[in-house]
């Protein structure tokens, strides 16, 4: 088996399980207090991860490589640790529900509708294109990288702005 294989092998999984869990997580609720109100921290991480996304672009298109390297596995690592506070909040705490009315309740909820469905999507578009430039196929790495990156930082921008519309209603 290629080494290619056995990362597509992994990342369907990882793309499989992640979603399956976050879901089934919303039905557990474990009873323990959390000594700090994580929304607002998940959402500067989504920020910042948006920010480093923005630099990564930078330093690949100034032939930056090792720089694009680091902040692209720093944005991933981000993102893996706003997914473990998100499991953690919503496995302790209750939804909260949004009280705008009329315009921004329909551009809140696409904006978390859209947010939700492509946090699932953009899974394995970056694992894919990770694995790409750790096998170093940066032709086809730099392909769905394109695109990995669209979805990956309206994800991210997203999450801040859907936080912010409804941060008044904790």
């Amino acid at each position: 088996m290629t080494v290619e294989k056995k990362y597509n092998k992994l990342i369907t999984a990882i793309s499989i399980i992640v979603p399956i869990v976050v879901a089934s997580l919303f039905k557990i609720k474990l009873d323990i207090k959390i000594p700090v109100f994580l929304p607002p921290i998940y959402a500067t991480i989504n920020g910042i991860t948006a920010v480093i996304l923005i630099t990564a672009i930078w330093a690949i298109k100034n032939k930056k490589r090792k720089l694009h390297e680091r902040l692209i596995k720093t944005a991933m690592s981000l993102t893996t640790l706003f997914l473990v506070l998100y499991i953690l909040y919503h496995a302790t705490s209750h939804s909260t529900h949004f009280g705008g009315e009329g315009f921004t309740k329909y551009v809140y909820f696409f904006l978390l509708i859209s947010h939700i469905i492509l946090s699932v999507t953009v899974i394995p578009f970056v694992l894919f294109t990770f694995a790409r430039a750790l096998n170093k196929d940066f032709i086809r790495h730099k392909k769905l990288g394109k695109f990995a990156f669209l979805l990956w930082l309206y994800v991210a921008v997203t999450g801040v702005i859907v936080y912010l519309m409804i941060s008044p209603y904790y």
